[in-house]
């Protein structure tokens, strides 16, 4: 997906055309492809001109100002290595360019990339002509210095991560200095410091540009329930074989049992995610098919060549009960939150794929004599087989109740005898009973 926003700022003066500003925000597919803007380029004016920091601190777990100007992009959202920043728990700094000599600029294009605050840009950009050496006192308020733009990447009504681009065109102007004047895209942590990629800075008349590789663009599915309550986003950009499969098998179930999951594990003013992201990708750990975090639901593309006719949906399934489970919210709901045990999560989610989505499969039902050698809180398909015994013989709504409990972070294993007067190993031990 990708999101444009269009800004022309004022006039400098009258009848003075002013530079225009392009951003544009990508939050799915991978590589820094853009609508409007072009991708980075390996041999703009910046590769050879002259950088340094003027001010502030670099952070010492980020590249050095290079990383602005040596026409490679990082391959995650997460990579400091690959980005230059400044320190945590500062005000940003100024980054000073020297071009040498005067040149005429048709474009200026900064990127970063971040999975959160550190994704957006906000600075204000200064040009001169002057061949007067800049240092760390530089007043920018001198008539010498020009304010070129002023740019912040931010949109309040979508999330901060993803791939940012700001691009600069127009009557830019001519000059031989430049001084980026960088500021935090947010204060209420220490860490909103932008992870800065790539800086083009791009001559008119200038050579023939090179591009970093864009890769493919984004392949996105959409989809909501018939209600418009939920909504659906399947980024199938590192996977576009499995297109045709999301759009005929896995769109129906998703819009079937999203809302079922929803009224099975309710709370007192909980509201489940009214969004849920898919997004196939190619590196996941080969044991891993899937995993949820938070509205996000990462699948291993390898993994789901062989299952989309076995494990495939009912994969999708048990990750989409972790979407709703929520366990994440329990430390902002509880100022004492307790820890849940991973057979509780597990269990409750393979009990709701095998017992309730398809109990047909049989996929988490064993002979009397296998679980007598079992244990309940042996997670996943073992565990989901004991809450299903509980549910039938002691108290049907027992996983509402234990989920709720859960995801307020007050879960305790005296929770079984409250709810149904065993404690939790006398009920272990009537399950495995003959």
């Amino acid at each position: 997906m990708i999101r444009s926003l269009f800004i022309i700022l004022a006039a400098v003066a009258p009848l003075t055309a002013a530079p225009k500003v392009t951003i544009e925000q990508q939050t799915f597919g991978n590589g820094f492809v853009f609508e409007k803007i072009a991708s980075p380029a390996t041999n703009d004016l910046g590769a050879t001109a002259k950088w340094q920091i003027l001010k502030g601190n670099p952070d010492r777990n980020g590249a050095s100002l290079s990383a602005l100007h040596d026409g490679k992009v990082p391959v995650g959202d997460d990579k400091p290595r690959s980005n230059f920043f400044f320190a945590s728990s500062t005000n940003g700094g100024l980054v000073h360019v020297d071009l040498s000599k005067i040149e005429e600029l048709e474009r200026i294009t900064s990127y970063s990339r971040h999975f959160e605050n550190r994704g957006p840009q906000i600075y204000d950009l200064y040009g001169s002509k002057s061949d007067k050496p800049a240092d760390a006192e530089i007043d920018l308020k001198e008539t010498s210095w020009v304010k070129i733009a002023s740019i912040d990447t931010r949109n309040p009504k979508i999330p901060m991560g993803g791939r940012h681009a700001a691009s600069i065109t127009g009557k830019i102007g001519s000059f031989r200095q430049l001084i980026f004047d960088v500021k935090p895209t947010e204060t209420r942590t220490p860490f909103g410091l932008t992870f800065f990629s790539e800086i083009d800075l791009v001559k008119t008349n200038g050579p023939e540009l090179k591009f970093v590789p864009t890769g493919p663009r984004p392949r996105i599915i959409r989809f909501a329930t018939k209600d418009q309550k939920h909504s659906f986003i399947v980024d199938a950009t590192e996977a576009p074989q499995y297109t045709d499969w999301v759009e005929k098998k896995l769109k129906p179930v998703i819009i079937e049992w999203y809302p079922k999951l929803v009224e099975l594990l309710p709370g007192q003013d909980y509201q489940a995610p009214a969004t849920v992201t898919f997004t196939f990708k190619n590196d996941v750990p080969a044991g891993v098919p899937a995993y949820a975090t938070g509205s996000q639901i990462t699948m291993n593309a390898p993994w789901f060549k062989n299952q989309l006719d076995r494990e495939a949906k009912g994969c999708v399934i048990h990750e989409l009960v972790h979407v709703v489970q929520n366990y994440w919210l329990a430390p902002r709901l509880n100022p004492n939150p307790k820890p849940t045990p991973s057979w509780i999560t597990e269990g409750i989610a393979d009990y709701i794929r095998w017992f309730l989505y398809e109990p047909e499969s049989r996929g988490a039902h064993y002979a009397p004599a296998q679980i007598r050698k079992m244990k309940h809180d042996a997670s996943y398909r073992i565990s989901a087989n004991f809450i299903n015994w509980v549910s039938k013989n002691h108290k049907a709504d027992i996983t509402r109740l234990i989920n709720e409990a859960a995801r307020n972070g007050r879960y305790e294993g005296s929770l079984w005898k409250t709810h149904t007067g065993l404690t939790l190993q006398e009920l272990s031990a009537s399950w495995k009973a003959p």
